[in-house]
């Protein structure tokens, strides 16, 4: 009874709005979703509960500022992003344009020149200017809200008020429940009110959740200020999901965001390591001045161009255009260009397959006009240009002026040098710098050793080339695969087999397998005619998922029993390429077809693209797992977007099944050519509308779902690829799976699961709901899925180990005996959580 009152006199003081008390704490007994009945949820603390009852000030007087943390500048890993088609402007149609994954190369290549320090640009000062100190300086709209003294009944007063003390103290589930019991007094003024004292008291996330809750109702009206100021908090908290479904609902609505939104936006992409984060800021930042009109400050421009520049892995060349659009705005606005901005751009131009040094040219120019000095990365971005066409005149000369510096001279420089004077068939020069290198540096790098080997086996200098190889093991450097390939591969254009083979073994010895090298070791065994050990490669290629055989393989052995006329044999082999897809080379499908009519055999068309039944589970199993589908405007054509951890061992053996599984659907772009056996991390599929049924029940409106039919397709074999794909042991042997979607199609899941006798705990964290198979019950799910886990798995995933090396962070802290957490969930955590 004493609650009761001391509740009561809490909201009587609101409606009164009388003088702050000095010290009120409360303890409460039960929740209620009845403002006339006492709370159980225990108040944080009494000053944030005197908060609550603070009147709101007058709008024109409001000033938002929410403390947002300093971020450094932002490192982003390759991203798979969203494509936006954006309106048309007189520089977007040739210069405008973010990377698309199908443009990319299709492998890791071996070329060490870029995969060293330079292959990602170092600014020579780290104290550049940051777009985030400009938040505070941009205007958005205000918001016109009624006070609560203002309200003229008294019972709405009271509601109000405790709605905005109960709201901030319940997570979503229980928030929308409160909401509801609320509805039927609840107005767009009275939600406007709740969502506004939520960002005054800094509860942000509360007041995002009103706003998507105001949205539901048959009485909302858009309201442009209550949008604005919600977004920019979103993305001054960094919380760049929701900023950015609040920005797509103001266009949505026919507005134009305000500037302010487009600028946190990018600032929040910006500074979030999330795969994507960079190509999504880059498609704001284009929309920013093409669709909205505005000048972006000067802030903004260098913070994104530096964000382009560190892209890790050399992978910034792709964003070239983006860059060059930048340069451009800076330009026509007349800002100023900082040197870094001059600098990025000639190592960005230095970097691409075909080099525009006309380009070059003019950026060194206006460098010049403007007063600044060459530095050493310009310098090192024309030598690297000079390599590609070999330049030897202007490759002297700058060597000369990078004597004449006072900085030292990289390992990489010496590089480009070499290849320089290869390109010009001066082998001995590059022979000369490579000496060179040993004399100004005191050692020579792995890059060296690659580039001055395969310039020797290029002019056919074996004795030499194998004398490099073998101061190269002996040195202790990694890696020595290219350097072995590049001998092997020479050996076979000069027929020489039996070192081919030689160097093979040695290479088995020192290296893991390849199939770059297993191809051309296999290819000699043909030329020479030794069928028998030529077979018995093919078949361990086949039987190692680590190896794999792709169409050279079957092309090169299939080549061999047609030789041979081994007709049997043949025939066998061209099964497998109808099976597997593979595209069969015109002079063997001549010499094939006569061979199959005359076993009166029907000729069968390799190529049909269409997804057999043991490739629709694994994609069912990989959408469950995480995998990606992206769709055009008007969800006609769909692409597949298969990635995969580097860091994670399981994920580095699937990548290659996979890609093996899915060839004939892959993009041109993403498919291995000779000399590249490696397969990437990330690679695509065509953009097909054979994938419409697939993104339609996974990814109806670019989010992902669980798809109402999922109790029909969960087979052991779907549950093994989502195990191997978005699974994790633990280090106690459990096994985990990640799932992303609503909670009733998480409960349908565990349902099913629980129908096939697999008891399972759900814990959600976050955005993602983790279903564990504990103890005893990760056994028998390990028995249902083992028949179809990759034998070279196994003894990762296994169920009951006590070790756990390939474990994800993410993973390490589920405790599937406590609540779940719902922060930063997203436009579908509006619902109840589901309860282990």
């Amino acid at each position: 009874m004493d609650m009761q009152q001391t509740l009561v006199a809490a909201n009587k003081a609101q409606c009164s709005v009388s003088p702050p008390l000095s010290t009120l704490i409360i303890t409460i007994n039960t929740p209620s979703l009845n403002p006339n009945k006492p709370s159980k949820t225990p108040m944080r603390t009494s000053l944030s509960f005197l908060r609550l009852f603070r009147p709101l000030s007058r709008p024109q007087t409001v000033l938002f500022r929410p403390l947002t943390p300093r971020y450094a500048a932002p490192r982003f890993s390759p991203s798979f992003s969203r494509h936006f088609s954006v309106s048309s402007a007189p520089f977007s149609a040739s210069s405008v344009g973010f990377v698309d994954e199908k443009e990319r190369e299709e492998e890791e290549r071996w070329d060490f020149s870029n995969n060293e320090t330079e292959a990602k640009f170092v600014f020579e000062d780290n104290d550049g200017v940051f777009a985030d100190n400009d938040m505070k300086h941009l205007v958005a709209p205000d918001i016109e809200v009624k006070e609560l003294d203002e309200l003229p009944e008294q019972w709405r007063r009271s509601k109000l008020a405790w709605l905005c003390k109960e709201l901030p103290a319940h997570k979503a589930g229980t928030l929308v429940r409160i909401l509801n019991a609320q509805r039927k007094w609840l107005k767009q003024e009275d939600a406007t009110y709740l969502a506004v004292h939520c960002m005054r008291i800094r509860e942000n996330e509360t007041g995002f959740r009103v706003y998507k809750w105001m949205m539901q109702q048959r009485w909302y009206r858009f309201d442009f200020a209550l949008a604005t100021k919600l977004a920019d908090y979103m993305g001054k908290e960094r919380k760049f999901t929701k900023c950015r479904e609040i920005f797509d609902d103001i266009i949505n609505q026919g507005r134009v965001p305000s500037e302010s939104t487009f600028h946190i936006l990018i600032v929040a992409y910006l500074s979030t390591p999330v795969q994507g984060c960079l190509d999504e800021a880059c498609g704001i930042y284009n929309r920013m001045i093409q669709l909205g009109g505005y000048q972006p400050r000067l802030s903004l421009h260098n913070s994104l161009f530096r964000a382009l520049l560190n892209r890790p892995g050399g992978s910034s060349k792709y964003y070239l255009k983006q860059a060059e659009f930048i340069f451009h705005n800076l330009e026509t606005c007349g800002l100023e260009i900082q040197k870094e901005i001059y600098t990025g751009l000639i190592w960005l131009h230095s970097y691409q397959d075909t080099v525009d040094k006309e380009r070059i040219k003019s950026l060194r120019k206006m460098m010049r006009e403007s007063g600044m000095e060459e530095g050493k990365e310009v310098l090192i971005s024309i030598l690297r240009a000079c390599s590609k066409d070999g330049d030897v005149e202007e490759a002297e000369r700058t060597w000369i002026k990078l004597l004449g510096s006072n900085d030292s001279i990289p390992s990489q420089a010496f590089v480009y040098k070499m290849e320089v004077y290869s390109k010009v068939g001066e082998i001995t020069k590059s022979l000369e710098v490579f000496r060179e290198m040993k004399k100004c540096l005191g050692y020579t790098s792995i890059a060296s050793y690659h580039k001055i080997i395969e310039v020797l086996c290029e002019s056919e200098q074996m004795d030499l080339a194998e004398s490099f190889m073998k101061e190269l093991i002996e040195s202790g450097m990694k890696p020595l695969m290219p350097s072995y390939i590049k001998l092997t591969d020479t050996y076979l254009r000069l027929n020489c087999h039996d070192k081919l083979e030689s160097t093979f073994l040695d290479c088995l010895e020192k290296c893991r397998p390849n199939r770059t090298i297993y191809n051309i070791y296999l290819s000699s065994l043909v030329k020479v005619g030794n069928l028998g050990k030529a077979e018995e490669i093919f078949n361990h290629m086949g039987e190692n998922v680590t190896i794999g055989v792709n169409a050279k393989s079957c092309n090169t052995i299939l080549c061999g029993y047609l030789s041979s006329g081994d007709n049997s044999k043949a025939e066998k082999i061209y099964d497998l390429m109808c099976q597997k897809k593979f595209e069969i080379e015109s002079p063997l499908m001549e010499k094939l077809e006569n061979v199959l009519r005359s076993s009166r055999k029907e000729v069968k068309k390799p190529l049909s693209l269409k997804l057999s039944k043991e490739q629709r589970e694994i994609l069912m199993g990989l959408l469950l797992g995480g995998l990606r589908i992206d769709s055009d405007e008007e969800r006609k054509n769909h692409m597949i977007r298969f990635e995969f951890n580097p860091s994670s061992i399981p994920h580095s053996i699937l990548k290659r099944h996979i890609h093996d599984q899915y060839h004939e659907w892959l993009h041109p772009s993403s498919k291995l050519t000779a000399g590249n056996g490696d397969i990437p991390h990330k690679f695509n599929t065509i953009s097909h509308s054979y994938f419409g049924f697939y993104a339609d029940q996974f990814w109806p409106k670019g989010q992902p779902v669980i798809p109402k039919l999922i109790h029909r397709w969960l087979s052991p074999i779907v549950l093994a690829y989502w195990y191997m794909y978005g699974g994790y042991r633990t280090s106690a042997g459990d096994i985990l799976l990640k799932l992303k979607g609503s909670s009733e199609g998480v409960e349908k899941v565990v349902k099913t699961l629980k129908s096939k006798s697999l008891n399972c705990r759900v814990k959600r964290k976050g955005r993602v709901f983790w279903i564990g198979f504990l103890r005893t019950d990760s056994m028998w799910f390990w028995k249902l899925v083992e028949p179809y886990i990759l034998d070279d798995l196994k003894d990762f995933l296994k169920a009951g180990s006590e070790t756990a090396d390939d474990c994800a962070v993410e993973s390490r802290d589920i405790n599937f005996d406590s609540a779940s957490d719902s922060d930063e969930r997203g436009s579908s955590d509006y619902s109840e959580d589901v309860n282990p």
